[in-house]
């Protein structure tokens, strides 16, 4: 059973996420990211993403039935590049196992932790995919949606550092080149992208 903590901690990004896309009077903000997007990164079919991120619950599920998910959803929108899906001897050759090998894992849920990495590497798939809870899974998955959107409505949050404070602090006695120079490098820090390549 997935941990009361997993959906607090989820609950609270979600709050950050509505208050940062300037819904705080909403729980959610679903608008303000891809539910394809996280359902790809998580192994978490769309509708469960969705049922989350509108403050649901997904169906609780142990170790082994979220491994022979995983699997399934890897083999299901993983695809190869002539578009069709990777075969068990295939993902098997991936992970560096036998086709039994990974029949097993079906039946046990339990990859060994060597071969469930390479798949991961392979697949570029986010740490914990085949055996992290829901609700900790997309937790983890919308840390980076949330950075993004606090950097897109604070650019002067990349300049809120100790070492930046330090500076600051210094500038009064730094000679008028050395603050010039200082103060161009915050400009082009904190000018968003599309200016920054229009000057370079």
């Amino acid at each position: 059973m997935a941990h009361d903590d997993a959906y607090a901690r989820l609950a609270e990004t979600l709050r950050a996420l509505a208050f940062v896309a300037g819904q705080p009077e909403r729980l959610t903000a679903v608008e303000a990211v891809d539910v394809a997007a996280l359902s790809q990164q998580t192994g978490i079919e769309p509708q469960v993403v969705t049922a989350l991120l509108e403050g649901g619950r997904a169906e609780e599920t142990s170790v082994p039935e979220r491994v022979r998910g995983r699997l399934d959803f890897l083999r299901a929108h993983y695809l190869r590049k002539d578009g069709k899906p990777y075969s068990q001897q295939e993902l098997a050759a991936i992970a560096g196992v036998t086709r039994q090998t990974l029949s097993e894992w079906y039946k046990r849920g339990l990859p060994g932790l060597e071969a469930a990495e390479r798949l991961r590497q392979f697949f570029n798939l986010t740490p914990g995919f085949f055996t992290t809870d829901e609700p900790t899974a997309l937790n983890l998955a919308l840390a980076p949606v949330l950075l993004e959107l606090e950097r897109k409505s604070d650019p002067l949050g990349p300049l809120r550092t100790q070492a930046m404070y330090r500076l600051a602090r210094r500038a009064p006695s730094m000679p008028d080149g050395a603050l010039e120079g200082l103060l161009y490098w915050a400009e082009r820090i904190t000018r968003p992208q599309d200016e920054a390549n229009e000057v370079a």
